[in-house]
């Protein structure tokens, strides 16, 4: 929310600026961004290494799926685990507060099944 100042000692309440404290934003910023969802979508059913996550998502680049899960990683959603030994495994899975995007990453699924039934057939 901001406020608008629409004259002399006026002022006006927009919703055109949403607070950092609203948790619709923070649960849509928490999975925006292009790929974000998908990466999510494929580390809800378990941990994955990077080249698991590369084989599910074929379109996406190595360099993108790089920046998307230090991302999440710095989000706080995504942890990474690195095995010791050679040659060194690194495996990604959702923190507990990934965790929490579940139902949401679900209804999104839900919903977007509906609307794909609902467009009419070319």
């Amino acid at each position: 929310m901001s406020v608008a100042f629409a004259g002399v000692g006026h002022q006006t309440v927009t919703w055109d600026r949403p607070s950092a404290q609203c948790p619709v934003e923070v649960a849509l910023a928490a999975v925006s961004g292009r790929w974000a969802t998908l990466v999510l979508r494929d580390l809800m059913h378990g941990p994955r290494s990077f080249s698991a996550l590369r084989a599910g998502l074929p379109a996406l680049s190595a360099k993108v799926l790089t920046e998307r899960l230090e991302s999440l990683t710095a989000q706080g959603l995504v942890s990474c685990t690195r095995s010791p030994g050679f040659p060194v495994r690194t495996s990604y899975a959702l923190t507990s507060a990934g965790l929490l995007l579940r139902p949401l990453l679900v209804e999104l699924y839900r919903t977007g099944e509906a609307l794909l039934g609902e467009l009419p057939d070319d």
